[in-house]
């Protein structure tokens, strides 16, 4: 099985939102020319402003709060932009 190639991985939506010193970002992404999935992402801001890779892990109510809207938001956009008859396709 090939390895991933990160120039077939396609961002088709975001939101983004900086929370204290972490970056959420929710997103609908497509490999290949897939089936949009959504993604969901922390960064941790550092000293100089730099964003750098945080596991999602575990949220806080203030942090899953603030996510919530997004998550509906990214969900809105799937839906509207699903090909029609098309369903969840592939559960990875």
């Amino acid at each position: 099985m090939p390895g991933f190639d990160p120039a077939l991985d396609k961002e088709i939506f975001s939101e983004e939102l900086t929370l204290g010193q972490f970056r959420f970002k929710v997103s609908v992404m497509s490999y290949n020319d897939g089936a949009p999935k959504m993604q969901i992402s922390r960064e941790r801001m550092n000293k100089e402003g730099e964003a750098t890779f945080a596991k999602l892990g575990r949220l806080t109510l203030e942090e899953a709060t603030a996510i919530l809207p997004m998550i509906e938001k990214v969900k809105k956009f799937m839906e509207e932009n699903a090909p029609a008859g098309a369903a969840s396709e592939d559960p990875e």
